[in-house]
């Protein structure tokens, strides 16, 4: 696991790619880089990225570490879909505490303005202490899509979930 810095200006974010296949080595992951370019774009520092294969175990063990170090935004990276292996949001509610579904609702309805199966993806988003966890799809065009379409309210909750000066007044 790669260490985060404690820095929470800009906000911290780590990027973790859930995939058998790229665990194994037999793909690349073209999606996780292409998230950790957002996310820089946008102003985020990213301090880690990692690939683990699908599973519960696996994706929870690295949503608890990234919440140890003390990482403002973990962004997970596939296993959203339905094959049996797709259980990111599964591990993912292992780890939260309170879940934030007006971010994945945002996300599915940039995906169903493109494509109907936009409906098909069960990413969700919740907090576990100071880190928000969002599941964005696997593939790197939906990814970023997805993520694209939130990344302006996740700085505004991140500076309310942080302790920062948010206004939801002036917002």
């Amino acid at each position: 696991m790669a260490q985060a810095s404690t820095s929470d200006t800009p906000f911290s974010a780590a990027v973790l790619t859930v995939s058998d296949r790229g665990f194994q080595g037999e793909r690349a992951d073209a999606s996780g880089p292409a998230v950790e370019a957002l996310l820089a774009e946008k102003g985020f520092r990213v301090a880690a990225a990692d690939l683990v294969p699908d599973g519960i175990g696996p994706v929870a063990e690295a949503l608890r570490a990234y919440v140890a170090q003390d990482v403002a935004l973990v962004v997970t990276v596939g296993g959203t879909g339905f094959s049996p292996r797709d259980l990111t949001p599964e591990a993912t509610l292992s780890v939260v505490e309170r879940l934030c579904p007006g971010i994945p609702e945002a996300m599915r309805a940039v995906s169903l303005a493109k494509t109907p199966h936009g409906c098909l993806s069960r990413e969700v988003a919740g907090i576990c202490g100071r880190t928000l966890i969002v599941n964005v799809p696997g593939s790197p065009r939906a990814a970023v899509e997805n993520l694209s379409a939130v990344t302006g309210a996740l700085a505004h909750g991140l500076a309310m979930l942080r302790g920062g000066p948010a206004d939801c007044a002036e917002a």
